[in-house]
């Protein structure tokens, strides 16, 4: 089971309720697997979730891992999060291009992805967005537009058949006896009717290259092949801001691929039973845990409560421009 399993337990069990009815001992057995998938609901909720952006920052420091993912504000239970320009940019945009895919292919661009845009952009326009005025915001809406103008001038591989998997968010049992499962959205998987089989599209709408040790294609690629039935044959990045077409990537070989990252996931298992989350850096932080140590402090201004029921801060403009550039992963 090198690369994990698509098939679940839970399907198992409700296979044998299909069949079961057939039976007399048909009540023993609805008690007995309903039972089972409670239990399964259990370890679910109970489970350690995984996705790159975890695994990020579990990678670029441990207290950053632990401030953005377990910490809770001991006031209300809540959760904590940064929203910031380059954040809000990359999840209006991906909310455009990303609802193209459950339309068909003759009705994508019957409307200007502008206008979709605009809609999108009421979720995060002024202070909800992270933006402190009108010009930064004008600033980053633009880069939106300029991007998806872009793309209505190359629509290229948004015009073929794609596959919209199933599920909120694509997960599946990374290993269910070291209690990890491994998460994420796909942006894009293209469909390929001569081979039956599926390209994973990621678009990007950050200013950097994807770092070469980057584990969002490795996790990306074991979740298309666990969370779907057709064959992952490819992978490719487009940088939108820049880039006509996609950028084509080889696939990682997906035992190594697997491998790598349930050895992070038992790391970062390891780490939260020791409750051991130091940055690299010491007492005095790094740009990665600092934006967050200072919500903690009360130097930042809280915004609202998103659908995750965490609790979005902002920091001020001057502390904003030091952080990373950031997109939605």
């Amino acid at each position: 089971m090198a690369k994990g399993s698509g098939v679940s337990s839970t399907d198992t069990i409700q296979e044998l309720m299909k069949f079961a009815k057939y039976s007399d001992k048909y009540a023993q057995i609805r008690h007995l697997t309903g039972n089972l998938l409670n239990y399964k609901l259990m370890d679910t909720l109970s489970a350690i979730w995984l996705s790159h952006s975890s695994i990020s920052d579990f990678k670029s420091c441990p207290r950053a891992y632990y401030l953005k993912n377990i910490y809770r504000d001991p006031r209300n239970n809540h959760k904590i999060s940064l929203i910031t320009p380059a954040l809000s940019l990359g999840s209006a945009v991906h909310e455009v291009l990303e609802s193209l895919s459950i339309l068909p292919t003759t009705e994508r661009f019957k409307t200007s992805l502008i206008d979709r845009f605009q809609t999108a952009w009421v979720k995060v326009t002024g202070k909800s967005g992270g933006f402190e005025n009108k010009e930064t915001e004008r600033h980053y809406k633009q880069r939106g537009e300029e991007m998806l103008r872009r793309v209505m001038a190359h629509p290229g591989i948004l015009q073929e058949k794609a596959i919209k998997i199933k599920m909120d968010i694509p997960k599946y049992w990374l290993s269910e006896s070291d209690n990890l499962m491994l998460c994420g959205k796909l942006d894009w998987l293209a469909y390929n009717e001569v081979d039956d089989s599926v390209k994973v599209i990621d678009f990007k709408t950050g200013l950097a290259e994807e770092a070469p040790d980057s584990l969002q294609l490795p996790i990306y690629y074991l979740l298309a092949h666990n969370c779907q039935t057709k064959k992952v044959k490819g992978a490719a990045y487009w940088y939108i801001s820049r880039d006509d077409t996609p950028k084509n990537l080889p696939l990682p070989d997906l035992d190594l691929a697997y491998n790598i990252v349930l050895k992070i996931g038992k790391e970062i298992k390891l780490a939260r039973a020791l409750n051991r989350f130091k940055c690299p850096k010491g007492e005095r932080g790094c740009k990665h845990c600092s934006p967050y140590e200072k919500i903690i402090q009360g130097e930042a201004t809280f915004i609202g409560t998103d659908d995750y029921n965490r609790d979005i801060y902002i920091l001020k403009n001057s502390q904003n421009n030091n952080l990373p550039e950031s997109e939605i992963l």
